[in-house]
């Protein structure tokens, strides 16, 4: 078998399978920013804790409740999303037609807030959750794990999905004019704040859908969104805020990059994405797939 720059391909391919499930978690996190973003223009610090939020939920129906993984899967993403519809009408709604600012601090305080809430309950360390789809198929040049394989087809599928439901649907064209034109949408007997909740519950449920994905891969533990949360923004802002497909192309993208970078330069894996960041705001402010108002 064929060597690249002295690489094994078991190396080089498992590298990348590694890339597209990194990038797998970045387009769905990066994509309910964005959603949130774009239709309710607040930056949503909490994602990462909301992510967390998930996974967490997720471990404990297994553990206290015995519940399934594939019954978590569906209903963790809907209890977490539906906490984010109380969090939006008691707290976010509020800061709406302020500076970005008081969204930014609000929503980084509660991050805080409930991280550390959950540190104090079972501390730091990971909890581990057994792997749903144990296994794999022997390619010859690597080994695949079924669930590695799911997890990067589903979330693929989640994010064409969400994409179609904003771009492509009545209800998508609804929201997208609540944010423009709240006024006109009401007047066609539209409820505009029962959309917005809607949008951020979406947004919100995405990023816990990312989150019991991610369980059985990765220890569930309390810090495990702040570490991916700053990534994140760094992908919503070369991809364009606001923009969802960009948030998706970008996503999977910059976790390839990542992937490869781990493979011919280590020492730079954990930058390379800010200095693609970096480059990109230099060239083009608004973002690869963003639009310049």
């Amino acid at each position: 078998m064929f060597e690249l720059l002295g690489i094994s391909p078991g190396a080089l391919f498992g590298q990348l399978l590694v890339g597209l499930i990194n990038g797998a978690f970045y387009a769905m996190l990066s994509l309910g920013l964005a959603v949130i973003f774009g239709m309710l223009n607040v930056i949503n610090f909490t994602h990462g804790a909301q992510y967390m939020l998930g996974a967490f939920v997720a471990w404990l129906m297994l553990t206290q409740l015995a519940v399934p993984f594939w019954v978590a899967l569906v209903v963790a993403p809907v209890i977490v999303g539906a906490l984010g519809v109380v969090l939006e009408r008691l707290l976010l709604k509020r800061v709406y037609h302020l500076d970005h600012l008081y969204g930014f601090l609000l929503t980084f305080g509660l991050a805080l807030i409930i991280e550390g809430g959950f540190q104090l309950k079972w501390g730091s360390a990971g909890q581990p959750y057994p792997n749903p789809l144990p296994g794999g198929t022997n390619l010859g040049f690597m080994f695949l794990p079924n669930y590695r394989a799911f997890v990067v087809v589903a979330a693929l599928v989640i994010c064409l999905a969400t994409w179609f439901l904003i771009e492509r649907t009545r209800l998508g064209g609804y929201l997208r004019a609540a944010t423009e034109n709240p006024t006109l949408v009401r007047a066609f007997g539209i409820n505009v704040p029962r959309l917005i909740t809607l949008t951020y519950g979406l947004g919100v449920g995405l990023a816990a859908l990312a989150g019991v994905l991610a369980a059985p891969i990765y220890q569930v533990s309390p810090l495990m969104g702040t570490n991916l949360v700053l990534v994140v923004f760094a992908v919503v802002v070369i991809g364009g805020m606001g923009s969802i497909m960009g948030s998706i192309v970008t996503g999977f993208g910059l976790g390839v990059i990542e992937g490869l970078t781990k493979v011919f330069y280590p020492e730079a894996s954990s930058t390379v994405i800010f200095v693609i960041m970096a480059i990109v705001l230099l060239i083009k402010p608004a973002g690869l797939f963003g639009q310049t108002k």
